[in-house]
């Protein structure tokens, strides 16, 4: 059960940081791999800093962070 919770937070992530970063997204199996790797970039980030996220709400709010990060990121590189 929590890998699908986990699925669909990455997936909201993805692709709320895909519209907070004005992109298309990457399509659905996109938005998932980019949010779930956010999320994880996002606890890494986060934790380094001192903060924790608790719930769902929390579990979200740091994916998005790690996502929009992600996402920069690729662009930058992108674009380079």
């Amino acid at each position: 059960m929590y890998l699908i919770w986990e699925l669909i937070i990455g997936a909201l992530a993805g692709w709320l940081a895909g519209n907070i970063t004005r992109g298309r997204g990457f399509g659905l199996l996109g938005d998932i791999v980019v949010g779930v790797i956010g999320a994880w970039l996002g606890g890494f980030i986060l934790h380094l800093i001192g903060l924790y996220s608790i719930g769902l709400i929390g579990s979200l709010v740091t994916a998005l962070i790690g996502a929009v990060i992600l996402l920069t990121l690729i662009r930058v590189i992108k674009n380079a």
